[in-house]
């Protein structure tokens, strides 16, 4: 899913790691799977699977999805009769039952507006959202780290008593933000689900049964419980 970085202006033609991304998405029988589902990416896979472990997507509950676009694990959680509010900084066509606002979440007046939609807060917050990268390691694992950490504070702003949180992480991010995670949480569990490609260094943390507090400086301003 996208993230939250600076758009590139486009290239003409086609570079050569585009080429191999197309030809490994051609190859894939989870992209093929997704497609003759109705699914917009085979990601809806690692969602599937954590909510299959986890319970976590009950009718009727409230879920926000950060880094929605394209959309496929906003599907799966309206498909499970959630009610969802979802954002992301790219545009994501309508899904039924499921409320779009475009923005940047780092952006603070565009986490003011999310406070606002979800009124009395949320069940659960889903984030597969993750910084553009730029090829450099430190520096990528900052930025990563960094978003995390923001998903981590504004969930500790929204989530109800109970809730639960599944955040993406990179490799060398894990450590730090599950560490800030485990006081706000009953359980926190590291997932690296099997639809996640092989040689990539993302992770999923878990946080089950949000015991409330703050993660960081968050508040939601005044939007909060609007």
């Amino acid at each position: 899913m996208s993230g939250t970085g600076v758009r590139r202006p486009r290239r003409r033609g086609r570079s050569a790691s585009s080429s191999r991304w197309l030809q490994r998405q051609h190859r894939d029988p989870l992209v093929r799977r997704a497609k003759e589902q109705g699914y917009r990416a085979r990601s809806v896979y690692k969602l599937e699977e954590i909510d299959r472990r986890f319970r976590l997507l009950r009718r009727g509950a409230t879920v926000l999805d950060l880094g929605a676009a394209p959309g496929s694990w906003s599907q799966y959680a309206a498909g499970r009769g959630c009610r969802v509010v979802a954002v992301d900084l790219l545009p994501m066509r309508s899904v039924e039952g499921v409320r779009f606002l475009r923005g940047d979440f780092l952006e603070e007046k565009t986490r003011a507006r999310l406070h606002r939609m979800l009124g009395g807060g949320c069940d659960l917050v889903l984030s597969d959202l993750a910084p553009d990268a730029t090829g450099r390691r430190t520096v990528d694992r900052l930025r990563a780290e960094a978003a995390a950490e923001a998903v981590l504070a504004f969930a500790s702003s929204v989530l109800r008593p109970g809730g639960a949180l599944v955040l993406k992480l990179l490799h060398g991010a894990d450590t730090l933000v599950t560490g800030m995670a485990r006081p706000l949480f009953g359980r926190c569990k590291l997932v690296r689900p099997a639809a996640t490609r092989s040689g990539s260094t993302e992770i999923y943390l878990v946080g089950l049964d949000f015991r409330g507090g703050p993660a960081g400086a968050e508040t939601g301003g005044e939007g909060n419980g609007g």
